[in-house]
């Protein structure tokens, strides 16, 4: 027979596990409810987010509070008599803001400043009080708004005029010169949510070095997909970027397919919590060090230096090579990028291939 337990219903406790108090109907101590609801795995990946939001603010704030000019290199056109005590006077202001360098002609510091050599150079005449300043807005509207400021200054201390001249403007659509690093953030973005939606549906980790290489097939697919639609958006369709549309589009697919493999290598090692490691380099670390709203030379050290070798860095480098220089300088941002992506791939294929002899030696 079997008896009530008080409450009219009998036998409560089996629904519940056989558990006193153990039920969702609120029985058992806030204590142990709590213990119940957070099981020592999710409060770990609660303290891990935690410290990804602390470092994203501390980040990015630590990017962009307070952007100076810094060994700005800037080449000097002038005699031969007055050059050495120009570059000296540039080089000499307080904080180091300018790195001066002799240029033999004018011709000579508009090819290095299109070349990305140079970011600005001032050409002194010797006729007269009023010299002119070549800067390229297209590598960065504040950076050279910061030159400008600096050199005006100085000249003005010296008693002389500047006239500025940009041999590389913006292009009017590209307002503040933030478009090319809005598209490398997106197709950045594209990249890692695509590896992490792959992971969430399929399991962090592929079952084997077949499911990685599916995994990576699809991945090259949408990069494609992705450089090309971005591609179009940000040319053709809003006119917010000049350029070579497949140039851009080029780039693009390299991009998400470089962060796309970088999460499917961490997601490999740590397993879902590769996702945020991932976060933790393209997001927190990348972005504020790629030199789009601030370029390298008005960053505080650790991002000036950090920024290049990686993927969202190298990115606007290049986007920008391809907007307004002719392509040029971009070799070595773009093998940071097809590193990221080729050693993405490989970790993936080597991760897959260990797990599945693991899971061999278990059988």
């Amino acid at each position: 027979m079997r008896l009530d337990n008080g409450d009219g219903l009998g036998g409560s406790g089996a629904a519940d596990g056989g558990v006193p108090g153990g039920g969702s109907g609120g029985g058992g101590s806030l204590r142990q409810q709590v213990k119940d609801a957070v099981t020592p795995r999710s409060a770990l990946l609660v303290l891990g987010v935690l410290a990804l939001g602390v470092l994203f603010i501390t980040s990015y704030a630590g990017a962009f509070h307070s952007p100076k000019p810094k060994d700005v290199p800037v080449g000097v056109v002038a005699p031969a008599r007055e050059r050495g005590k120009v570059v000296d006077g540039l080089n000499g202001l307080p904080g180091s803001p300018l790195s001066a360098r002799a240029a033999a002609s004018r011709d000579e510091a508009v090819d290095r400043i299109r070349d990305r050599g140079l970011d600005g150079a001032l050409v002194v005449d010797p006729r007269g009080s009023k010299d002119v300043l070549l800067v390229a807005s297209g590598g960065g509207p504040s950076l050279s708004d910061a030159v400008r400021k600096v050199v005006t200054a100085a000249e003005r201390a010296q008693g002389r005029d500047v006239r500025t001249v940009d041999v590389a403007p913006a292009d009017p659509g590209d307002a503040r010169g933030l478009s090319a690093f809005y598209l490398v953030v997106g197709w950045c973005v594209g990249g890692y949510l695509c590896a992490a939606i792959l992971a969430v549906s399929y399991g962090a980790r592929p079952a084997g070095t077949r499911r990685a290489v599916i995994r990576l097939g699809v991945l090259v697919l949408y990069a494609i997909a992705l450089g090309v639609l971005g591609a179009v958006v940000i040319g053709p369709v809003l006119g917010a970027l000049p350029g070579s549309v497949l140039g851009l589009a080029a780039l693009g697919a390299l991009l998400v397919c470089a962060a796309g493999a970088t999460t499917f290598a961490f997601q490999g090692m740590l397993g879902i919590l590769g996702v945020g490691m991932t976060v933790l380099v393209i997001v927190i670390a990348g972005n504020p060090s790629a030199g789009g709203p601030y370029p390298y030379p008005l960053l505080p050290p650790f991002w000036r230096e950090i920024g290049p070798a990686l993927i969202p860095g190298a990115g606007t480098w290049t986007a920008r090579s391809i907007a307004y220089f002719d392509g040029r300088a971009m070799t070595g941002s773009l093998l940071v990028i097809a590193a990221w992506a080729v050693g993405g791939a490989v970790l993936t294929l080597l991760f897959a291939r260990i797990d599945k002899a693991d899971a061999r030696r278990l059988v």
